[in-house]
């Protein structure tokens, strides 16, 4: 429901295209327009204080995000405290990290302790989890304020945003249309300033779906590369968390503080963690792009083809070489979808109380009963051999461009109803193949909707992404453009 505030703004929205004209920040000067970047340089000089900063992220939520949905638990108390300690610090001479008291929010699969984590589910809504999940502890470490957590599909299932107990979250763009998922709040605050940052998790899309639809930043990192123990999991073989940011720049900070190897998950590589702000030191013009046309980009929508053939035009005048490229396909063994990976941690829970599940997600998990264990054990061996194949494609380019959605945002409505027909995925084939992955907004529909492009690179080479992201969006200004939801 729209707060009244917002109710002219919630109409013009539904009515036409006026409301989803993309506009620049009124109020440059505003801190909630800075970047994540911006808030930490402000705070280091003293121009703000985290308390200041903090509070008008609160004030900010409390104004729109009746309208957006995007905070699950909103811990305003906790918050102000930290900021305060921050402060403290700040004056003590004792700066933890670069983002040292700056506010940002958690997508509420991500374990906090002593604070809700519930998944978006009903049969989680009221788990208070004792320990924080290594993300968690890290931005901790680094004394970054955490706001809440943040609404999205249940147990992280869907793409959609539209299918957690607590209701869809809205686009800040338009209202009426999703955001995409299942990150699908942890997008939306960011797009419409409740905070500078957010961390995401990401088994076939669920950073970088929102963060198209949403028109900000979004990085799927290399399968390993940040810890996911303390994360509700989905399909273990594809989780990977991810921040979500107004830039490339931010998500390399955010990233800084998330990525290295965590002794307690098997998972997490001991590959070095390199110094991501160095990418932005390097120049683009020695890279080779890859364009990969077969499949992905079938039933583009018109302006996502021209959105996105646009980008790769201004691509091709920064960088070396940008020539096409086939890549590997996963083939799914009949029967031995590895989403009964999902089910495997679900069982407990859904053979005791299915009906406290969304539709959807019981469909879902019902299916994967039904999945062969030597069949689903080819599906794995299939993986592996594309994360082989893949490296050759490496060895001829060193990243690839591509749509990150085939379309704009859909409705909310027709979403719910079943009778939106989404297109093939764009993203999941980077989950199988364990590469990082990012998206930047490219563009916006006719109906003002934004457009993402899609940066992949090779296991582990996140600085070569950020790298090609950060130069892009310094020659154009997509990503500084506001959603009219924004003040």
């Amino acid at each position: 429901m729209a707060s009244e505030g917002l109710t002219r703004r919630v109409w013009l929205a539904g009515a036409g295209t006026l409301a989803t004209r993309v506009a620049r920040s009124a109020q440059p000067a505003d801190p909630l327009a800075w970047t994540l970047s911006e808030a930490a340089a402000e705070l280091t000089k003293g121009t703000i204080s985290s308390e200041e900063l903090t509070k008008l992220c609160l004030a900010r939520i409390a104004k729109l995000d009746r309208s957006l949905n995007a905070f699950i638990t909103v811990d305003g108390d906790s918050a102000v405290a930290q900021a305060r300690e921050c402060d403290r610090l700040r004056r003590a001479g004792r700066v933890s990290s670069r983002l040292h008291g700056v506010p940002i929010g958690l997508k509420d699969n991500i374990d906090t302790a002593g604070v809700k984590t519930t998944a978006a589910a009903r049969v989680f809504e009221n788990r208070v989890p004792a320990e924080d999940a290594e993300v968690t502890r890290r931005l901790k470490a680094a004394q970054v304020v955490l706001l809440g957590k943040l609404n999205l599909d249940e147990m992280a299932f869907a793409g959609t945003g539209t299918t957690g107990c607590f209701g869809p979250a809205h686009n800040p763009w338009n209202l009426d249309r999703i955001t995409g998922g299942s990150s699908a709040g942890s997008a939306a605050a960011v797009a419409a300033g409740l905070c500078f940052g957010s961390v995401g998790s990401d088994d076939g899309g669920s950073v970088r779906i929102p963060g198209a639809h949403c028109g900000v930043v979004g990085l799927k990192t290399s399968y390993g590369r940040v810890s996911t123990r303390g994360v509700v999991p989905s399909a273990y073989s594809m989780d990977t968390i991810g921040p979500i940011a107004r830039t490339a720049e931010d998500a390399a900070a955010l990233l800084q503080v998330l990525a290295g190897n965590d002794p307690l998950d098997a998972i997490t590589s001991h590959e070095p963690v390199a110094d991501y702000s160095q990418a932005f030191q390097l120049p683009v013009a020695s890279l080779r792009v890859g364009v990969p046309r077969q499949y992905f980009f079938d039933q583009l929508h018109p302006d996502v083809a021209l959105a996105v053939e646009e980008a790769i035009r201004h691509v091709r005048r920064k960088v070396r070489e940008v020539r096409e490229v086939t890549l590997p396909r996963l083939q799914v063994a009949e029967n031995g979808d590895y989403d009964v990976e999902l089910y495997h941690y679900q069982k407990p829970f859904f053979d005791k109380s299915p009906e406290l599940y969304h539709l959807w997600s019981q469909r879902h998990l019902n299916n994967m009963k039904k999945v062969e264990t030597l069949a689903y054990i080819e599906t794995l061996k299939r993986v592996r051999e594309c994360r082989r194949d893949i490296q050759r494609v490496f060895k001829s380019v060193d990243l690839l461009v591509l749509p990150t959605m085939r379309e704009p945002a859909p409705l909310i409505s027709e979403t719910e109803n079943e009778t939106h027909r989404r297109p093939p995925s764009n993203t999941s084939a980077f989950n199988h193949f364990g590469t990082p992955a990012l998206t930047l907004p490219c563009g916006f529909s006719k109906e003002g909707l934004p457009i993402g492009l899609q940066i992949v690179g090779a296991p582990y080479r996140e600085s070569a992404v950020l790298q090609l992201a950060y130069a892009y969006q310094e020659s154009t200004d997509w990503h500084r453009r506001t959603p009219l939801v924004v003040p």
